[in-house]
């Protein structure tokens, strides 16, 4: 297990997270879920999640990934995960949830993208 460590920076309009670790019940949810509800309340509506290190998520990683989503949704923002590991697409792909989350391969594809 390895904690989640995120790193913050600022593209024009958009907060890009870069974490790195494990998104996993406990601290790595918490962590998570902090800095998304912090964007949103400074008013960042446009969040990617850059995941290119890391390394595993579990079901409740999952469970935070679409409570981040649905919560940037509702302030009528986006959300991006960008740089998906295999493993972290396959789980995904598993979940069903490449149809909802937006997914782009790399940083510099996520801004066009907007």
């Amino acid at each position: 297990m390895i904690k989640l460590i995120i790193l913050e920076r600022k593209i024009d309009e958009m907060s890009i997270l870069d974490l790195s670790g494990d998104i996993i019940f406990g601290e790595g949810n918490v962590v998570l879920r902090n800095a998304i509800r912090r964007l949103l309340g400074e008013g960042q509506k446009k969040i990617i999640l850059n995941m290119e290190n890391v390394g595993y998520v579990d079901s409740s990683g999952i469970g935070e990934l679409v409570s981040g989503y649905t919560a940037i949704n509702q302030e009528m923002g986006s959300f991006k995960l960008i740089n998906l590991p295999k493993r972290v697409h396959d789980l995904l792909a598993i979940c069903k949830l490449l149809t909802i989350f937006d997914v782009c391969d790399n940083t510099r594809n996520a801004p066009a993208s907007y």
